[in-house]
Formats: structure tokens, sequence, C-alpha cells
């Protein structure tokens, strides 16, 4: 069901998308994953790619991140909630476990926040991007 009460349709294209960002363990772009489909053959338009993962973030079905400018996108983990530490090379991705709501709530209380939502993405360097 859609956030409106409608049924949410699976189309060709919404379900290539799907299928290509099973296949990525990291963070994606639109234009890498349009790519990756037109590789293995199946035409789906850029917009289409961009409207079908944005729908997902959108839904919760995928998170989203900008790095360097760029919306990237990835399949959300089974657990729910959770934060990432992400290469800014490479794009490669690990989940963490987030700090504290006692330690978030402190923080935001010390600057005259209320927390309401949160989100914890750390970028930085993976060992292989390190190296070279």
């Amino acid at each position: 069901m859609t956030a409106n009460g409608g049924v949410e349709r699976h189309t060709r294209q919404k379900d290539a998308v799907l299928r290509q960002l099973r296949g990525c363990d990291d963070f994606v772009s639109a234009q890498e994953l349009h790519r990756k489909l037109d590789d293995e053959g199946t035409r789906i338009g850029l917009a289409t790619v961009y409207r079908q993962l944005n729908a997902l973030a959108d839904s919760g079905a995928a998170d989203t991140i900008r790095l360097d400018g760029q919306q990237l996108f990835r399949l959300c983990g089974d657990d729910g909630h959770h934060h990432h530490l992400v290469c800014r090379k490479c794009g490669k991705t690990v989940e963490i476990d987030p700090p504290s709501e006692a330690w978030l709530r402190k923080i935001a209380t010390q600057h005259g926040f209320t927390v309401e939502s949160h989100t914890l993405e750390v970028f930085g360097l993976c060992p292989d991007c390190r190296k070279s």
C-alpha cells in the first residue's frame, strides 16, 4: 500500500531497479545503476531509474546519502534503524551501531534542540583506499 492508501504498482522497471540494487553491497548512484542495467541489456531511461530510486527511498526501502554532491542509494537492511561508515573514494559501506539515544539527547539539549529523528553517516577512507 502507498501512503495515500492506494495499492503500490509493481512494474517491469521497478522490478529491474530493485533486482540491480539488490546486487549492490555499497551505495550507488542512479547513473551507475542505469549503466549496470544497460550493460545487462535492460533498457530503462535514466529519469525512470531516478524516479524508482527516490520512490524506494521515500518508502523507507532504500537509504540515500549525499557524497561529493551526488545522491547515492542502497537497499536498507532488514533491521530497520541503522547507520553507516562510507568510503569517500570507492563508496564501500559498512553498517554500524549508533551512539546511544542518551548521548544524542544530551548533545541536542546542550544546543537547545529536541531530537525528532536522526541519521548517522560517517565518511572517511576504507582500508583498501588508504593503501592506494
